[in-house]
This record gives C-alpha cells, sequence and structure tokens, in this order.
C-alpha cells in the first residue's frame, strides 16, 4: 500500500484527487503502479484502477490478470469495481472508504450483482488513515486555498 500512497501523492501535487493503484504480480513483484489521471488526459475514465489495470494488460498481453491483486487508496467507484471483475484481478486491498461514491462497500456494492462474474478476495481499510488524511487535506485545500 505504501507504494499505492506515493501514487495518491503525486496525483494530489498534480492537481488530481489523490488516489493511488498498484498491481501486484503473483510473484510480489510490481507490475504497474499509477495514480488518478481525469484532468491531465481529460479523461473522466482515467481513474487510478482503470489505469493500473490497462497497463499490466498491456504488460502483460492479457486482457485477464488472474493472479494479481489490486492495491488503491480509496474504494473503487462503480466504474472501476467493473472493470476489477472484469480483469479477474484475485485480490482487491483498499485504503478508505467512500459512502459517497464507493461501488464495493458502499452505493450498487458491484461485487453482489449478478452481472460481476468474478468477484475478487476483498481486504479494506488498509492505512486507511493516510488515505483518508490525503483525500480531506485536498479538498480542504480546494475549498480554502489560503489555509
Amino acid at each position: 500500500m505504501d507504494a499505492a500512497l506515493q501514487q495518491a501523492k503525486a496525483a494530489a501535487a498534480r492537481g488530481e484527487v489523490p488516489v493511488g493503484a498498484v498491481i501486484i504480480a503473483p510473484n510480489g513483484e510490481i507490475v504497474t503502479r499509477t495514480g488518478n489521471r481525469t484532468r491531465e488526459l481529460v479523461d473522466p475514465t482515467a481513474h487510478a484502477e482503470i489505469l493500473a489495470i490497462r497497463a499490466a494488460c498491456t504488460a502483460l498481453g492479457s486482457e485477464r490478470l488472474t493472479g494479481y491483486d489490486l492495491y488503491v487508496t480509496l474504494e473503487p467507484c462503480p466504474m472501476c469495481a467493473m472493470a476489477i471483475s472484469a480483469a479477474r484481478i484475485r485480490r482487491l486491498y483498499f485504503g478508505a472508504s467512500d459512502p459517497k461514491s464507493g461501488g464495493v462497500n458502499h452505493g450498487p456494492r458491484i461485487f453482489t450483482h449478478p452481472q460481476a462474474h468474478h468477484v475478487p478476495e476483498i481486504y479494506d481499510g488498509i492505512a486507511a488513515a493516510e488515505s483518508e488524511t490525503l483525500l480531506k487535506d485536498f479538498f480542504q485545500s480546494r475549498r480554502n486555498p489560503t489555509s
């Protein structure tokens, strides 16, 4: 999760919502690491999870990431949760919960739907306090730019 947190901090430095994601191979090596880039790429789908999945699939030459794990600093949204299911990610580890826009433990709970053809093992609350602090500080600085 430390590598995902580093990516979240880099995203914040670029003016992006501070979310970072890392995909780990079955042998424990990091395959890809990235952060949100929706503003930079002018792409509403450029969430950290989507970018990480795309890069890993490209690197492996496969649309499936069976046996691979995803670490992300924020509970994935519904779009990202469906991509995680489609990619057949083995385990999902995430930090902060997202009661407003989450799609795993909140909102539509994508992995409980019949359309989710694969359900990863889910581990939440990993480095949640640090992930939450990054997000709160980022949005606070946007509301009060002189603080």
